[in-house]
């Protein structure tokens, strides 16, 4: 390996921690708990031709992948001749973005002694965008919040503040959002200062150099793991909940000598009602899905992400176009993978995971104070966005993770923290047993949560789930896991999409979908069922009647947890 070499994976290296503190100085400082709690954010540094050199390690595939396309976009629409030293640019176009307009995305040229090194892009989800709120009600884009094209916030150092006004002006938490736009300004700038410092220590004119190490030998790598699979063609598909009727999601992938291609000709059509998803989206999740089934170790940029090539026809769920409602565009998005991966496992056996949860199990509150008496002074409005997990499906040769979102890859909030965000009340928040599908490997729990609100309020919930008709399907032997449930705390059903009002004292309950499981729950390992018993993931019904555990095995283990004694 030469000096240059050498010194070039130094750079590349010092790139990624760069990326890195710019997604922790967005974290640190943004005002939505979407992104503080939750990670819900990408960060990336690009080129002069706008193609991602690099990506922060927190962030979402979604996020970080449909970024990795935004910054051509950004350098069109502004014009190369526009661009110039102190200059911030803003979006939250769905389809030049990534995919709804509760994403803001910026973009921050990096100028080095006078001449244009590169970029700096982040994108957070935020709370409110105005319009009908974050949920699935909408019947076109237009109503689903304010749009904000691709244009300048800040021109040669100057915000523009009649943009500021007009934000202001159209949504329900203005300082949170604005906020939230001077954090995500902030972390390009960290990530700014810090290459400069870089390019100064190596004293480095330009990024091209550096660029071409990256790209090359990302592309060459990627290549490489493409050209050790079989060159096969297989189909898969799965069915999910949709918001009235069930959405199929149809796929055939091609493995070839350098590249997979990915089809989803066949797929149901554009739904009447905000669960569509933008190509860009949809790419980045097919992407994502094979990438680490096939080349994890592999960083991710524009020359590993090339490879995989995504088409879909236009006006299928995973191709919608403007002004189709796409607002929750994660639920179609979040289950791109397992439909991938149900292809993907018959060129492939034994590599990929059984289905999950999918989609994040989210909700959004929207509190006020009671109507049906005199509510107290205390009371008042807000917007309370939570993000939750069911559990992840079971791999060839381990568990699931329990109540862990996959693929998307975000936290869960903390209670305590969506409690601090206004008066909402968390009252139960644990793991459900036996939601995680049975086999050799077992899926992960999903999990129990009963939302209500603060004395004085009522409210309206925003349910954004699926999988309450159509649940996690096993993969080569496993079981299935838990559908989800939703209903009021008095047993009266509720829907598991759309806005649904909560009168004063009374609590949603809701138990989110189970991982599915992967094999033979013949071949599961004994002490793995002892000890799953013994954590209450499963019952004692289960124990015996799928696992084959005795009746003194049982017995002995529940008195091993009485006594304390660790399993």
């Amino acid at each position: 390996m030469d000096h240059q070499t050498v010194e070039y994976q130094v750079m590349w290296n010092r790139l990624i921690s760069v990326v890195e503190e710019q997604a922790q100085a967005l974290v640190r400082t943004a005002f939505s708990t979407s992104v503080r709690e939750a990670g819900d954010l990408s960060a990336g540094a690009y080129d002069t031709q706008g193609r991602m050199l690099a990506q922060a390690v927190t962030g979402t595939p979604g996020h970080v992948n449909a970024m990795a396309d935004a910054v051509a976009h950004f350098i069109r629409r502004i014009g190369r001749d526009n661009i110039f030293e102190g200059d911030i640019y803003i979006t939250n176009d769905p389809w030049e973005g990534t995919g709804h307009l509760h994403d803001i995305t910026m973009v921050t040229p990096s100028f080095h002694a006078g001449r244009l090194a590169g970029f700096f892009a982040c994108t957070a989800h935020i709370v409110d965008i105005g319009g009908r709120g974050f949920g699935a009600d909408a019947h076109s884009v237009y109503e689903e919040g304010l749009y904000i094209p691709i244009m300048k916030f800040a021109d040669q150092g100057r915000v523009d503040q009649t943009l500021l006004r007009i934000i202001r002006g159209n949504v329900r938490e203005p300082d949170q959002l604005v906020g939230d736009i001077f954090a995500l300004a902030t972390c390009n700038d960290i990530g700014h200062r810090r290459l400069i410092e870089m390019m100064q220590e190596f004293d480095l004119a330009d990024l091209e150099g550096i660029a071409s190490f990256i790209l090359d030998n990302s592309r060459r790598a990627t290549v490489a793991a493409i050209a050790a699979l079989p060159p096969l063609s297989a189909q898969g598909e799965m069915t999910v909940d949709g918001f009235d009727t069930p959405i199929t999601l149809r796929v055939k992938i091609t493995v070839q000598s350098d590249r997979i291609i990915t089809d989803f000709t066949g797929t149901s059509a554009v739904d009447k009602k905000g669960i569509n998803c933008p190509l860009v989206y949809t790419k980045a999740y097919a992407c994502y899905a094979l990438k680490v089934a096939i080349a994890p170790d592999i960083p991710n940029n524009a020359a590993s992400l090339a490879p995989f090539e995504v088409t879909a026809p236009i006006d299928t769920i995973v191709h919608a176009v403007h002004p189709a409602p796409v607002a929750l565009r994660h639920i179609i998005g979040h289950f791109v993978p397992d439909a991938v991966y149900d292809a993907f496992d018959k060129i492939v056996p034994g590599l990929v995971p059984a289905e999950g949860a999918g989609c994040l199990c989210n909700f959004q509150v929207s509190l006020r104070p009671r109507t049906d008496a005199e509510p107290p002074q205390t009371a008042r409005r807000s917007e309370v966005l939570t993000f939750n997990s069911g559990g992840s499906g079971a791999r060839p040769e381990l568990d699931g993770l329990n109540a862990t979102a996959f693929p998307s890859g975000v936290m869960t909030m903390p209670v305590e923290a969506t409690e601090h965000a206004g008066p909402v009340i968390i009252w139960r928040k644990e793991l459900r047993p036996d939601s995680g599908g049975v086999g050799k490997t077992q899926g992960g729990l999903g999990q129990f949560m009963e939302v209500g609100a603060e004395e004085g309020h009522e409210f309206d919930l925003q349910a954004m789930f699926d999988r309450s008709a159509h649940p996690a399907r096993g993969r080569r032997g496993g079981g299935p896991g838990a559908a989800t449930t939703i209903t009021r705390d008095d047993g009266t059903p509720m829907r598991t999409k759309g806005k649904q009002f909560v009168p004063h004292g009374a609590r949603v309950a809701m138990a989110f979908p189970g991982g599915a499981g992967y094999g033979d729950p013949a071949d599961r390992n004994p002490e793995h069922v002892i000890r799953d018993l013994a954590r209450g993931y499963i019952s004692d019904k289960t124990a015996s009647e799928i696992y084959g555990l005795s009746a003194e095995e049982i017995a002995e283990t529940h008195a091993k947890v009485k006594k304390g004694d660790v399993i």
